[in-house]
């Protein structure tokens, strides 16, 4: 049986995360060159190399020899809050739909900042319509920019050629620019 593992982690400070955990970089190759993955790491036993200290085979080939990688990512959208009980507050608080219209304010948020125009022609009014925003920016979906809403919900989550967010991911993402957009309101405040 063929399992294939992605589980990312996001952090306010990986590296804090991380301190008191015994673990193995992951590495990559980019352009030939080999190289620590950004933000991989694995918590069971590989083989690691004595010169750099990561594991000794990209993470793809290491994946195919029946080993995954954790991603542990930075998110600086958390930096700011408190506790859970605070994180639940900002994500079960409906923010001002009508912000998403003011391009400073899009500027300022993750994700979808570079991206204005795409969210003033979905002009989203709920974490779905973010959502949509969000999967528009990726490759597989940028054909779909400009097209009527009705198509763009036909297709946007079907499955494409090149780089594109499956719904959870996208459904994921929108919501951390909710508790963002959330927070930003609350220390304007």
């Amino acid at each position: 049986m063929d399992i294939r593992t992605d589980i990312d982690i996001d952090f306010g400070n990986r590296d804090t995360a991380l301190k008191d955990l015994t673990y193995v970089s992951a590495s990559e190759t980019r352009e030939t060159a080999r190289r620590k993955h950004q933000s991989g790491v694995y918590f069971h036993d590989i083989p690691v190399d004595p010169m750099d200290g990561m594991a000794v085979w990209p993470y793809k080939e290491a994946e195919e020899k029946g080993y995954f990688k954790i991603d542990f990512l930075n998110n600086t959208i958390y930096q700011d809050v408190r506790d859970e009980a605070h994180l639940l507050e900002l994500l079960n608080t409906d923010p001002p739909w009508d912000l998403f219209n003011a391009s400073d304010i899009v500027a300022r948020l993750a994700h979808v900042a570079q991206h204005f125009h795409i969210i003033k022609d979905i002009q989203p009014k709920s974490i779905e319509d973010l959502a949509i925003c969000i999967a528009l920016i990726r490759p597989g979906k940028k054909y779909l920019v400009g097209k009527p809403r009705v198509q763009i919900d036909r297709e946007i989550w079907t499955k494409t050629e090149g780089y594109y967010f499956k719904r959870a991911h996208a459904m994921s993402y929108a919501a951390a620019i909710v508790v963002q957009l959330n927070l930003l309101i609350e220390q304007a405040g």
